[in-house]
């Protein structure tokens, strides 16, 4: 069953679908992340029905946004996404393979934004099976494999934002580094302040300078469990709350 929603009252639509990829905090969160400017190219890897693009395109309507997938009936519904949304000429997906180095242009994208599966194929938090187990665990590509693939697809200079799990973050900022994508932000993301880290958000840029920021925390909600300020940003609520 396919299922409609707004982005926010007026805003954008986006799509999904039982059995593929249903929408999830993370990718507000990663959305939030990149530093926008207009005429930005952007490549969202592994991009399912395409919920990340249009986040992005929700904050800066002058990008240029391409989506790659491997699962052809997630493709074909972000397709129907851009054109719901009449985003043709800023927004197009490909069905393809990141691991194929000619599924996209080398060096052709200054940001490449990723919400890659988050545990290894011999993890025990694997549930689920088809697409929901691809997107969970590196079934189909690993982290490794997400960051070559970036590394391909950037200028010299181009940024790479991804979201993942406090405890991969020893294997991220390596593979980062070894694929040429020199870390330069992170900011770790928790329930509410004091609380353990629940995700992190992490930019790298090809050919980078050694050199990381440690941004401020990001707490979700407030002691008495009501939804942060900047919750409600990442979510586009401020100007419901006015």
């Amino acid at each position: 069953m396919e299922h409609w929603e707004l982005i926010k009252p007026g805003g954008l639509r986006f799509a999904w679908a039982d059995g593929l990829f249903p929408p999830g905090t993370d990718s507000f969160l990663l959305a939030s992340f990149p530093r926008l400017r207009p005429g930005l190219r952007v490549l969202d890897l592994g991009c399912g029905t395409g919920l990340l693009s249009l986040l992005l395109l929700q904050r800066q309507r002058e990008l240029a946004v391409t989506g790659l997938e491997l699962l052809p009936e997630a493709v074909a519904l972000a397709e129907r996404a851009a054109a719901e949304n009449h985003l043709e000429d800023r927004l197009s997906f490909r069905q393809g393979d990141l691991r194929d180095g000619k599924a996209l242009p080398p060096g052709q994208f200054d940001l490449a934004v990723c919400n890659p599966p988050y545990y290894p194929v011999n993890s025990g938090a694997l549930t689920g099976e088809g697409a929901r187990r691809t997107a969970r665990a590196e079934a189909d590509c690993t982290l490794e494999d997400i960051c070559r693939a970036a590394r391909r697809a950037l200028r010299w200079g181009g940024r790479f934002c991804l979201v993942h799990k406090p405890e991969r973050l020893t294997d991220l900022l390596c593979v980062l580094r070894e694929a040429g994508l020199e870390p330069k932000r992170l900011r770790t993301v928790c329930v509410t302040a004091g609380a353990a880290p629940s995700l992190v958000l992490l930019e790298g840029r090809r050919g980078g300078k050694p050199g990381l920021d440690l941004e401020p925390p990001l707490a979700l909600y407030t002691p008495e469990g009501a939804p942060a300020k900047e919750l409600d940003r990442i979510y586009f609520r401020e100007e419901a709350l006015l």
